[in-house]
This record gives C-alpha cells, structure tokens and sequence, in this order.
C-alpha cells in the first residue's frame, strides 16, 4: 500500500486497509461542499449592498429585482443601499475635538479668572473694612493720632491733615467699598 503526505493514495484491490480509503472519500467530497459554500456565501454578500425593487408588470406579475424597472412603473423600494461613506470624517472629528480643547481651555481660563475676581473682591473687602475703622479713628477728635518719621520721631496729625485724610477716604469708600 501506497501512503503520501497531503494525497490520498488509491489502495490496491487486495489491501485490507479500507480506513485509508474512507479518509480520502471523504477529503475529496468536502472539497467540492467547501467551494459550494464559498460560492453561495459570495452569492449572498454581494446583493446585501444593494437596492432591491419589488413592482408589478404588465402581465399582473410581481417582480423583485437589483435593477430598477424599466418605464414609468410604480416601485417600492425594499431595501437601499448603504449612506456612501463621509470623505471628511476625519476632518470633522479632528475639528470637533479641537473644539472640545479649546472649551476646555477656555472654560480652565474663566476658572482662573473667576479665582482672581474672588480673590481681588477678598482683597479689597479687607480694604474697605480698614479704610472705614481709620474713618472711624479720624472722626474721633479725642484721640490723638500719630506717626513716626524716618528719625524715630513722634510726629501729631493735626486738624487740618485729619480732614484732608477723612476726605481722601471716604471718596475712596464711595468709589471702590459698598455701603454697609
């Protein structure tokens, strides 16, 4: 008996070996099922992405087809093909997530601005809030305020620099402090 590697050998009429001939039976009646398979496989991708067309012909007939009829015929479509692909997705989606950045960083800019309003609107409420206890010290004529110059001296406010600092800022509290 003849044996062979990817053939299936033919055995002699006398051999007693039958399995070898049952193997090659059946290797050689699965080629022809595979190409079968493989071909109605194909048959059936390739209309999927057509258009189908269902109308009734002179004869009273109802006729389906992937052409559409000829002549002025009522069709129904039955199935469309497939939206033709978009040559600028690529494009779009590259805009849009620029977009999506430049919202971010916008919105991380109005963040951090909002932060300094905060911190600027702290600031000055402290301001204001000294401004008004030194208005409070000035309107009371019987405290004496002072200062000390570059020589350690001890230098009096008198009247008239205590109108002229009161003056100064209570225009600074009407511009700058709310009321309160």
């Amino acid at each position: 008996m003849e044996r062979s590697l990817g053939r299936c050998a033919t055995p002699s009429p006398m051999a007693s070996d039958f399995r070898q001939f049952t193997v090659c039976r059946v290797r050689r009646a699965a080629i022809p099922l595979a190409v079968a398979c493989a071909f109605a496989i194909l048959c059936a991708a390739v209309p999927a992405g057509a258009a189908l067309y269902k109308w009734t012909d002179a004869n009273g007939r109802v006729v389906y087809s992937d052409q559409p009829p000829p002549g002025d015929v009522k069709v129904d479509t039955i199935a469309s093909p497939p939206p033709p692909a978009n040559p600028n997705a690529v494009k779009e989606m590259a805009t849009k997530e620029a977009e999506g950045k430049k919202q971010q960083g916008d919105a991380a800019d109005n963040a951090k601005k909002a932060a300094q309003s905060r911190a600027d609107a702290t600031k000055m409420a402290g301001t204001c809030k000294d401004a008004r206890l030194e208005l409070n010290s000035l309107a009371a004529n019987q405290i004496l305020l002072y200062r000390v110059n570059e020589k350690g001296e001890t230098v009096y406010m008198d009247d008239a620099e205590r109108r002229r600092r009161r003056e100064n800022l209570e225009t600074f509290m009407k511009s700058n402090c709310p009321r309160g």
